[in-house]
């Protein structure tokens, strides 16, 4: 079948020329974002309350940018100025670059993994005498605090934002040809939404093994899967598709 309209659900990329609207004008399709799940602040009175007091770390591990708007929100309602010394350890190059928008980069000692949390173990293993804080979502995988315990580091997850089911009634007389999720809580918000969802001809396209399997429980097929070899990014696949579609 045809693929003419696509619903992903995150926002809307805040890019002039995302690959997202490349592919709209390259296969002619329309492609609407809307966010299934949103982050909601922990304020700085619930950090206290997880016995956290951010002034005692030497170093801190930063997943996402949510991550990183959210440690810097906190230190300022704690009106804590934070130390030129404090080290980063960023899962990514796109969560140290973001880090720019509160630190002046080059002045700061910023180590960064590749895309995986594996990645980043062999620079926090250098710095196994640091006090490192994670501070995250009330979501997070097991794999990281499992992979911190391993490495014997002396750190502490902090509960920074919340993330939350969005409403999504709007959508319940509208229909897309494609779905595409990015996170098993995607498809939790699809079911507590719409708890009698059923896929007929709805295509669904999911990133990531997580995210392929709580599809796939909720008896889901998935149709369209990133990244793989042949196509390493969600538009990659979203092309292919609809091409042989």
């Amino acid at each position: 079948m045809k693929v003419k309209n696509i619903l992903v659900s995150q926002p809307k990329p805040n890019v002039e020329h995302s690959p997202y609207s490349e592919l709209e004008e390259k296969l002619k399709v329309k492609i609407d974002f809307i966010p299934f799940i949103h982050v909601e602040a922990v304020d700085s009175k619930q950090i206290r309350l997880q016995k956290i007091d951010i002034t005692k770390f030497s170093a801190i591990i930063l997943t996402s940018r949510n991550a990183v708007d959210h440690f810097f929100r906190i230190a300022d309602e704690m009106r804590y100025k934070i130390p030129d010394t404090l080290k980063y350890f960023c899962l990514s190059e796109a969560v140290a670059y973001y880090l720019q928008k509160y630190v002046v980069y080059r002045k700061r000692k910023i180590y960064v993994g590749k895309k995986t949390f594996q990645e980043l173990e062999a620079s926090i293993k250098k710095h196994k005498d640091e006090k490192f804080l994670l501070p995250s979502s009330d979501m997070l995988k097991p794999i990281i605090p499992k992979q911190l315990d391993k490495l014997g580091i002396n750190w502490t997850r902090g509960i920074f934002y919340k993330t939350v089911v969005s409403d999504l009634s709007h959508l319940r007389e509208v229909s897309y040809d494609v779905v595409v999720f990015f996170s098993p809580s995607g498809i939790k918000s699809l079911y507590e939404n719409f708890p009698d969802f059923e896929q007929n001809n709805t295509r669904i396209a999911a990133f990531g093994n997580s995210t392929i399997k709580a599809a796939e429980e909720k008896g889901l097929k998935v149709q369209i899967q990133a990244p793989t070899p042949e196509t390493p990014s969600m538009t990659m696949a979203l092309e292919n598709y609809i091409k042989q579609n």
